[in-house]
């Protein structure tokens, strides 16, 4: 995405220039003792900044991107080296699917909404092990990932890009995925701070969350303090405004929550252009501007000579940035890789595999249609079972693939195993060669990208009309959605089986066709709900979404629909198995909840047990929120018992005339099941005493702007940097149209030929 705009708007910016200083280099400082010591972070940090001119600072503090670049240069994101300080570069590469910045020779990995529905920690960790060793091995340093955004509409054009609508599942994948990016010796990145959920207009007045207190800290919050928990490096404030004031420069958002409320001591950077403001943003607390270095550079120079920005201001600036790259080795490790490079490997495919069979959800299987067993004849039907084929969605999150296995070519080479027969049809006569199958699996799919929101949860007309004219000719039609998030399903009672696929990588077809052939056990499970129709959703107003209005409050996803009593297509967390389960013997004892999870069918299988917490005397809030998940894989008949463990938030909500988190006193009701509206068992929790279980979001620190930059600050922004002032207003005027899909491999996927 970023690279496209680009190449879209440098023709029409010619005439506009940029004001620069160049910083000269002097010579290295004598052996660098901050390089190999084992002094503390601190101490470390302190002796470089004590030792920096102030071309030095401004130069640490904002992108090397020229005039014309909306990115790079190289990566998306260059703050360059510092040799006679040894201070390396930073090198920031998209993104939380893999290296994306058309960089090509890595691997894709399934989107994110993928991983998020296999509800694994460790794969998400896995995951984000994948994606640093990558990117370093691209010569970069920094992931922009994991997304902390929440699906709150799937109309977003970043839905995919998202690990679900849940707070809680969001966070903890999260945090996982930090841990996997951060131990491999990256730093990761966490975006965007905060309720950007929507791609119409951003970066412009238009594009302005009006959220709640409560809200804003137990749903779109709650995740970012669980990466902070996790040790993130960095933090990306959004395009959008959170009630007024841009996210680049809202002193609540950055200085109270963010670096006051949790303690975060890491760098935040603005996403691309977002930085609509220059003094106003380095006092409200943004580190870094992205990709360029015009307001962060001669405006903030200005800024400091004349008091507007304090001295002390800049040195934090400066001390956050260097703080994880001391704390995550990267001073003590000479610069390897290469743009060139191929990084990609066999293990770092097997672990796109992985992800792509366990985010895959079997919605439904009437008649156990599923497993493939016992067939002479399989039709594979649809463009997106060939060349139509969706493994990245657009924008940031893009990954080129070497190559794609498409779902024809995956279920062919399986199904070739057993001697049965394959054909494919693209469409036109995809009745008469299901007809003529044992099971016909119709693949369909909608494309999302970064810039462009969707205008509704429809597949195409010629979709679903495929769907309908094959199932009409033969009942046994499984359906596969590659999709990047969820759709409405008219033709559903028609078809005997589904299977979300999302959107699952270059492995796609080996994964797809494990699934199917019950090679491997159907785990995943939704992480989002699946609405009957888009007038279900909670955000189906308007006024809603695009409109800004977050009046929903905290009924987000299921929420919204136990809330108001509307029944889903598919509730969140559910999923079908290739066996069944059953639970008993829930017991609390503290801070611990156990619940024994059998399986009582005849196959080996994965459940994902998860916990739900109601509050006492709701008063109109959703009378649940999910609190906890364990994945456990059985043999048949086994039982184990499986472990939750609550924390300070789990019983608790968020006070807001004492602005902290407090548990209430009362019966608080845990759940446990295989889904949202699949709860089993309960059990009731006294809580004696309303206790307050967190210390209250400090007050805004002195100097604190309550908005962006004064008239004649923001002139002398216009006047000096007018190249990224243009960039930030055509980040918005772009998603009315939104950018053209980039390539899915380097090898095009292309149709079989006629009858497979």
């Amino acid at each position: 995405m970023r690279r496209g705009l680009s190449l879209l708007l440098t023709p029409l910016m010619t005439t506009a220039l940029l004001a620069a200083t160049p910083v000269a280099q002097a010579a290295p400082e004598p052996g660098c003792p901050w390089v190999g010591s084992d002094a503390p972070v601190e101490e470390k940090v302190g002796q470089v900044l004590s030792r920096m001119t102030l071309d030095e600072k401004l130069g640490l503090v904002h992108g090397a991107a020229g005039p014309f670049e909306f990115v790079g240069p190289t990566y998306a994101g260059l703050v360059p080296a510092i040799p006679r300080l040894c201070i390396p570069q930073l090198g920031l590469s998209d993104g939380p699917a893999g290296v994306g910045n058309s960089h090509t020779g890595v691997t894709q990995l399934p989107a994110p909404l993928a991983l998020a529905a296999s509800w694994d920690r460790e794969l998400a960790a896995e995951y984000g092990g994948v994606i640093a060793r990558e990117v370093l091995g691209k010569g970069a340093n920094v992931v922009l990932g994991p997304t902390v955004d929440l699906l709150r509409d799937p109309r977003a054009g970043r839905a995919f890009e998202t690990l679900g609508e849940d707070p809680h599942l969001v966070g903890e994948l999260a945090a996982a995925q930090v841990g996997g990016i951060q131990d491999a010796g990256a730093l990761a990145q966490a975006k965007h701070l905060a309720a950007y959920n929507q791609e119409t207009l951003r970066n412009t007045p238009a594009d302005n969350a009006v959220v709640d207190e409560r809200t804003l800290q137990e749903i779109y919050l709650a995740p970012v303090q669980d990466t902070v928990d996790a040790g993130v490096a960095s933090v990306m404030c959004g395009y959008n405004r959170l009630n007024g004031v841009h996210a680049c420069n809202n002193s609540y958002l950055l200085n109270q929550v963010l670096k006051g409320q949790f303690g975060f001591d890491g760098f935040v950077t603005s996403d691309w252009f977002a930085t609509q403001a220059s003094y106003a943003a380095a006092n409200a607390g943004m580190d870094l501007q992205m990709p360029g270095g015009c307001l962060f550079g001669p405006r903030l120079r200005f800024g400091v000579a004349t008091g507007a920005v304090p001295t002390a201001r800049l040195d934090d600036m400066v001390s956050r940035i260097l703080r994880p790259m001391f704390r995550h080795g990267l001073f003590d490790r000479p610069a390897t890789g290469s743009p060139d490079d191929i990084v990609t490997t066999p293990e770092n495919a097997g672990v796109a595999r992985r992800v792509a069979e366990r985010g895959m959800v079997l919605l439904k299987n009437d008649d156990a249609v599923l497993p493939i067993q016992n067939r002479r004849s399989i039709a594979v039907l649809g463009e997106a079972a060939g060349s139509g084929v969706i493994g990245s969605g657009g924008g940031s999150p893009h990954v080129i693939a070497r190559s794609i296995v498409t779902p024809f070519d995956g279920i062919a080479r399986r199904a070739d195993q057993d001697g049965v027969e394959v054909r494919f049809d693209a469409g036109r006569h995809a009745d008469e060669v299901a007809a003529e199958s044992d099971l016909a699996v119709v693949v369909v799919g909608k494309w999302s990208t970064e810039s462009k929101d969707n205008k509704d949860i429809a597949l195409s007309a010629q979709d679903n009309g495929l769907i309908e004219k094959v199932a009409a000719a033969n009942p046994n039609t499984v359906v596969v959605l590659n999709t990047g998030g969820p759709v409405a399903m008219p033709w559903l009672d028609d078809v005997a089986g589904v299977v979300a696929s999302w959107y699952p990588g270059q492995e796609y077809g080996a994964a797809l066709a494990s699934v199917l052939f019950g090679d491997a056990e159907p785990s995943g499970r939704l992480p989002v709900t699946f609405p009957a129709e888009l007038a279900d959703l909670p955000t189906s107003d308007p006024a809603r979404f695009p409109g800004g209005r977050y009046d929903e409050g905290l009924a987000v996803g299921y929420r919204w629909y136990d809330r108001e009593g509307i029944e889903p297509l598919f509730p969140f967390g559910h999923g079908l198995s290739y066996t069944t389960f059953a639970y008993s013997d829930l017991r609390t004892d503290g801070d611990t909840v156990t619940v024994n999870v059998t399986n009582t069918g005849r196959r080996a299988g994965t459940e994902v047990a998860q916990l739900y917490v109601g509050r006492p005397n709701t008063g109109g809030e959703p009378p649940k929120r999910l609190e906890g998940f364990q994945r456990v894989t059985l043999r048949p008949g086994e039982t184990r018992q499986v472990r939750f463990e609550l924390d300070e938030r789990s019983l608790a909500h968020w006070d807001t005339g004492s602005h902290r988190w407090v548990r209430a006193a009362g019966d608080h009701t845990l759940a446990v099941g295989g889904s949202s509206r699949d709860l089993p068992l309960s059990i009731a929790v006294h809580v004696p005493d309303t206790t307050a279980v967190s210390e209250p979001t400090p007050a805004p620190p002195p100097g604190a702007p309550a908005g962006g930059d004064g008239t004649l600050t923001t002139l002398g922004n216009v006047l000096t940097c007018p190249t990224e002032m243009l960039y930030a207003g055509a980040v918005g005027a772009i998603s009315l149209v939104g950018l053209p899909p980039g390539k899915q491999a380097e090898i095009t996927p292309v149709n079989p030929s006629a009858g497979g």
